[in-house]
């Protein structure tokens, strides 16, 4: 699986190009601004997008989608809880496929009630749930310090050390991490308690 990280936008946003090696079969995760790079290293590598997924819902993650699906013809994909239009519905544990790579569902709620992770091939796509250093805003409407510590706890603190993290944006002090190193050295990761954990996201 090959991965192609573009920085967009004046969020400091992360799009993504996951490719097939075998079959140069890719998925689009989160298509916003800057369209015109995406296009370009599609056209470039001789891609084909089988599928645009959404890590959740919010704007800057999915402003792009409608220009993709059309360049593509790809379907976009999107977690169950999300009212945006999109054309197939996931749930946890369910498998995105494409070529002969596939990226398994994790429903992560906290930043919004659609958020979900992507991992397969010692990888972890967390859109906005856990970034480099920090984890999402819980501010926002569909936003949950308690979600978001469950998601955290019970679901990532459990994953595989070694997997490669890849977030929604560029806010950390490098652009990809590993889930043990954030165990380590990311405030949100540390062992509390769910009332703590409340009381430190205020």
């Amino acid at each position: 699986m090959i991965v192609h990280q573009i920085q967009v936008g004046n969020m400091q946003n992360f799009s993504y190009i996951v490719v097939d090696e075998d079959t140069s079969e890719s998925i689009i995760i989160d298509p916003s601004w800057d369209l015109i790079e995406l296009e370009m290293l599609i056209k470039e590598n001789n891609l084909k997008i089988k599928y645009i997924v959404n890590t959740h819902h919010h704007f800057d993650h999915t402003i792009g989608n409608e220009a993709m699906a059309e360049s593509t013809k790809a379907p976009i994909i999107q977690h169950e809880n999300s009212e945006l239009k999109h054309d197939i519905t996931v749930k946890d544990g369910d498998t995105i496929a494409f070529g002969n790579s596939k990226l398994k569902v994790l429903h992560t709620p906290g930043h919004s009630k659609d958020s979900i992770c992507l991992i397969g091939d010692g990888k972890i796509f967390s859109g906005d749930t856990l970034f480099v250093g920090n984890c999402g805003r819980i501010d926002l409407p569909g936003g949950s310090a308690k979600e978001l510590y469950h998601s955290l706890f019970d679901v990532l603190y459990s994953l595989d050390d070694n997997l490669v993290l890849y977030c929604g944006h560029n806010y950390g002090h490098k652009e990809t991490s590993t889930i043990g190193q954030e165990k380590i050295t990311n405030m949100v990761m540390q062992k509390r308690t769910e009332q703590q954990f409340l009381d430190m996201m205020g």
